[in-house]
């Protein structure tokens, strides 16, 4: 398996890990969750206001966003509810 391959497998599966310990809600009214619904839903449960003041959970955040979507960089729209990378 090819290492950007590893790291976007281990940092989707972060990301399914973390919304289900935020118990965050599914977007879609079929109930279906993609990735890109996955990092809503995990930042908007984390909000801004820990995310603000706790760097260390911002950073992993933003690194298994990064890599689960294989992008050098990315940014989260929640009101647009919007993941460009």
């Amino acid at each position: 398996m090819e290492l950007t391959t590893a790291l976007a497998a281990t940092s989707q599966q972060w990301l399914v890990e973390k919304w289900e310990e935020l118990e965050c809600e599914p977007l879609r009214p079929s109930g279906k969750v993609l990735v890109l619904d996955r990092i809503l839903g995990v930042t908007d449960a984390m909000g801004y206001e820990f995310l603000r003041t706790h760097p260390e959970q911002r950073e992993l955040l933003a690194r298994h966003c990064v890599n689960a979507l294989s992008s050098p960089n990315i940014t989260v729209d929640l009101p647009g509810l919007v993941v460009n990378a």
